[in-house]
């Protein structure tokens, strides 16, 4: 059976990147695409139609309105590489039409989260929100959950392209919060610091900081770094292409199939 998807912001770098991953397996369709532009339109017509190699995939229809594609199109699935407002709003809306959702757009609030959590399991629909779908940075996080038993001193850094909204990314929040489960609180560094610039010390979470870097250039990096005595352990994954994320959404659209609640991080469907 072959998974029918539905993709929001195909003209994005990582929704063109999934389109092409969609569109290279034989068990999944690309059956739809929400764009807040070129309404009514097919793939054939708008710009990125040349990184398609096959006829089906040009002629997928486009639509501005999510709720008129999810009553029109006939779909499985539908994958959100959006924005955090924007991405929201059509998960819900794709959760209330039945949809099962794969949601690769970080940002969301703890909020908004618990909220998805309680419309997918009333619904009977599964819902995968990754904020990170690079199987290297998922295992960067476990990593580091594990390490901060022992090191609870920690900082992380995280790097990404000047074009990302949010900060921290969602990789480093999840990460913090994966921390949190293994280490007790603690008020890091001299107990009299105070900052000449503010916030050179980045923010703060539980007594952990965390700095976010936004620079052309980078795509998506993470390190995390624990201190001990006479000693550093440093936790580093990057992702220099897009591409590095495709493997962990095709994952994720085929474990949402199977899923009846809302899952949140992409270890919770790997075996590790």
């Amino acid at each position: 059976m072959r998974i029918k998807v539905i993709v929001a912001g195909p003209r994005g770098k990582m929704g063109s990147e999934a389109i092409k991953m969609i569109t290279n397996e034989e068990h999944i369709e690309l059956v739809g695409c929400i764009d807040r532009k070129n309404n009514g339109k097919t793939l054939r017509e708008i710009e990125l139609a040349t990184f398609f190699e096959l006829n089906e995939a040009r002629n997928v229809p486009v639509f501005e309105n999510p709720a008129e594609c999810f009553e029109k199109v006939e779909a499985d699935v539908f994958l959100d590489l959006t924005v955090p407002d924007v991405g929201f709003t059509n998960t819900k809306l794709a959760i209330e039409h039945k949809l099962r959702a794969v949601v690769g757009t970080s940002g969301f609030s703890t909020e908004q989260i618990k909220t998805l959590n309680t419309l997918a399991s009333t619904n009977n629909v599964g819902c995968i929100i990754a904020p990170n779908f690079a199987i290297g940075a998922v295992l960067m996080m476990q990593f580091s959950k594990m390490a901060a038993k022992y090191f609870p001193d920690v900082e992380i850094i995280e790097k990404h392209h000047d074009q990302k909204v949010d900060a921290p990314s969602g990789t480093a929040v999840k990460t913090m919060d994966l921390i949190q489960e293994t280490r007790e609180n603690k008020q890091q560094g001299h107990p009299n610091e105070f900052e000449t610039v503010e916030g050179a010390r980045g923010g703060e979470v539980a007594g952990m900081r965390v700095h976010s870097m936004r620079l052309p250039g980078l795509v998506a990096h993470q390190e995390v770094i624990f201190g001990g005595k006479s000693q550093l352990l440093t936790i580093k994954h990057d992702s220099f292409h897009r591409e590095s994320f495709m493997e962990g959404i095709k994952l994720a659209i085929e474990a949402v199939m199977d899923e009846k609640h809302l899952i949140y991080g992409l270890e919770n469907i790997l075996d590790i």
